[in-house]
């Protein structure tokens, strides 16, 4: 049965994520050691104590989420188990590109580092889930709200929940009359920036300056791109388009049915929570989903993975 691995993103992050992994496989440290080496920066500590305001850091969630979710690909990539597809949403993009083989560990660590950076100076702004409005409610809201400031789609997450990007009027704004365009709630979100909004256009400038100094090959697995939903095998296009990501919407609707028109029927999500699995079931209903977070849950999906 053809299966994709899935990589969460920022947000995800919570204290105590890896450790219990990390006391199961000893031999994991040898990453998070890497991260703080390349970081300058106590993952290992925040990820495993916090505290929680400085793990929730951009600065210190993206290192700290891609290499947990990376330690996370190890184990299941060592009981030889091999997805068709890999894919991940927003930072977790990064972890399916090290998985897919087309960049290394360190040097993907070394970019999302730079990228946590550059997203934490750009310009303050807001983020909200739109909850039970279709695509073009919010494209309309967004319309709406436009008159205070910028604003934008950042995510299309599920048929029924779309998170929109901006300058924090316009967010506002928006919150306060979602109702009058179809949707049942809009949550605000806890970040201090605007992602995948035209807010970042000066980080994602500065970012494409690292990336292209990069070292990609193509991928041994197709990638499944954020930006346009579709699989990527060239390892140039998927430098261009993870610089792309930075101001582009999250595609995920379109992501999870890519993989599962071309055959996949399990979604092996790897990394904290559970986020990723209940949107690929709100996508695609019959879908059979998995989650490697700790040493128990690592060996119910092997065991499952094997069985199949």
């Amino acid at each position: 049965m053809a299966l994709a691995f899935i990589f969460p993103g920022q947000g995800v992050q919570r204290v105590g994520m890896g450790k219990s992994l990390l006391k199961a496989f000893p031999e994991l440290q040898e990453f998070y050691k890497t991260a703080e080496k390349v970081t300058g920066r106590p993952l290992t500590k925040l990820c495993f104590e916090g505290p929680e305001e400085e793990l929730t850091q951009t600065i210190n969630a993206q290192p700290a989420i891609f290499t947990t979710c990376f330690a996370c690909w190890v184990l299941v990539s060592e009981r030889g188990i091999q997805p068709k597809f890999v894919a991940g949403h927003s930072l977790g993009e990064w972890t399916a590109v090290v998985a897919s083989g087309a960049l290394e560990f360190e040097e993907g660590l070394k970019l999302v580092a730079k990228r946590g950076e550059l997203m934490n100076q750009a310009p303050a702004g807001s983020m909200a889930a739109i909850l039970g409005a279709s695509s073009e409610q919010v494209e309309k809201l967004c319309q709406a709200a436009s008159e205070k400031g910028i604003i934008t789609i950042a995510n299309y997450n599920a048929p029924d929940q779309i998170v929109i990007s901006g300058e924090i009027p316009a967010v506002e704004h928006a919150i306060q009359i979602a109702r009058q365009f179809g949707a049942v709630k809009a949550v605000p979100l806890k970040v201090s920036g605007a992602f995948h909004s035209p807010l970042m256009n000066d980080a994602k400038e500065l970012f494409r300056q690292h990336v292209e100094q990069a070292n990609f090959k193509d991928p041994d697995v197709p990638i499944v791109a954020n930006v346009t939903g579709k699989p990527v095998t060239d390892g140039n296009e998927m430098k261009r388009l993870l610089v792309e990501q930075l101001t582009s919407p999250v595609r995920w609707v379109d992501c999870v049915k890519t993989m599962h028109e071309n055959g996949v029927k399990v979604f092996v999500e790897l990394g904290p929570g559970r986020v990723l699995s209940g949107l690929v079931r709100r996508i695609v209903p019959d879908a059979v989903t998995f989650c490697v977070e700790d040493p128990k849950s690592f060996e119910e999906t092997v065991n499952a993975l094997e069985s199949m």
